[in-house]
């Protein structure tokens, strides 16, 4: 998919806990749908029968059923390395972020030191990120990916993107540029 390019170097190599070989074909926005309802536990955004009454000319809540679906589809996508949407995305920062510090960490992903601690705490345990004395500051520690953490954060990427590519299949190029540029306005 355009605009979806590697977050680390790529000079490291893929691992991947299971074969990738296998691609689905695309779907249009007539058959992914159902497709996506009816597994366990799925949600279906528009049920029939159903009076929304206002809930359909909401903006706000037709992000959140579109967010949804997405959540859902990106959870299964990284489902084989347990790696969270807070996981991926803190990886990714820990990556493009030399001497990143878990408070730097908190503020860029908005959440409070304490949930910015046990997210790492995961990470580290998960042997994926460590904690190596700050270069400036000997009280601090800077986060960086380990070996593992680099060979996972590929294979995700690599699932991510297909996971982006599957779910924007039914926009074109220009309405993908168009939404993420309404998006941004909107936050």
């Amino acid at each position: 998919m355009a605009g979806c390019t590697p977050a680390i170097p790529s000079s490291m190599s893929a691992s991947s806990p299971s074969s990738r070989s296998s691609r689905s074909p695309r779907k249009t926005r007539d058959t992914l749908a159902p497709d996506l309802a009816t597994e366990a536990g799925g949600f279906d955004p528009h049920l029939p029968d159903v009076d929304y009454g206002v809930l359909d000319n909401l903006i706000g809540y037709a992000i959140r059923r579109a967010q949804i679906r997405l959540h859902e589809d990106f959870v299964r996508s990284l489902a084989p390395w347990n790696i969270t949407p807070p996981r991926f995305s803190a990886l990714v920062l820990i990556s493009r972020n030399p001497d990143l510090k878990l408070t730097d960490l908190a503020r860029i992903m908005g959440i409070a030191r304490s949930g910015a601690v046990l997210l790492v705490d995961a990470l580290e345990e998960m042997k994926l990120v460590a904690r190596r004395p700050a270069e400036n500051d000997r009280r601090a520690f800077s986060l960086v990916l380990t070996a593992a953490g680099r060979r996972t954060l590929e294979a995700a990427i690599e699932a991510v993107c297909d996971h982006d590519a599957r779910m924007a299949q039914a926009l074109s190029e220009q309405e993908r540029q168009t939404l993420r540029r309404l998006l941004a306005r909107l936050a």
